[in-house]
């Protein structure tokens, strides 16, 4: 159960939701133009770079990029300067430009939604285990930079 109760997976139910809500039940809602286009680009490739920033960031320091494991070493650079959490907070920015890309206006309300399932599966129990194993260091580190952005 743990392998598939990762962030991707979770991202992909709520897109799959969104792409069904925006082709089946539209409700002649939209909000299509030029901009929304553009600006679905903009969330979509921001978040993919955020992700990627964070995986290099990782996989620099050696240490697992897996949410259930408990990590080796305790990644404060890079984009980890702004965010304690830009893989999640890419994952946002994704599912907010698919919401946009397939025109399902209702879906937004998902967004804050996959905030709190993020925050509450992965985001708490990880803080708790970098509290554990990194104690006064995580403590510096969560004091000087936002758990978002």
């Amino acid at each position: 159960m743990r392998r598939i109760d990762v962030p991707p997976v979770w991202l992909i139910g709520f897109s799959l939701l969104a792409w069904l809500q925006g082709r089946f039940m539209d409700f002649d809602l939209s909000l299509q133009g030029g901009i929304t286009g553009l600006l679905s680009g903009v969330l979509i490739g921001g978040g993919i770079l955020m992700t990627v920033l964070a995986i290099v960031e990782f996989r620099r320091h050696k240490t697992t990029v897996i949410p259930h494991e408990t990590p080796t070493a305790m990644v404060q650079s890079g984009i980890y300067k702004r965010s304690r959490n830009p893989i999640y907070a890419g994952d946002v920015l994704i599912l907010a430009g698919l919401i946009l890309r397939f025109d399902a206006v209702l879906s937004l309300v998902l967004v804050p939604v996959f905030v709190w399932v993020l925050e509450r599966r992965f985001i708490l129990p990880e803080e708790d285990r970098l509290r554990r194993t990194f104690r006064a260091d995580f403590a510096r580190y969560e004091r000087k930079t936002r758990r978002w952005i």
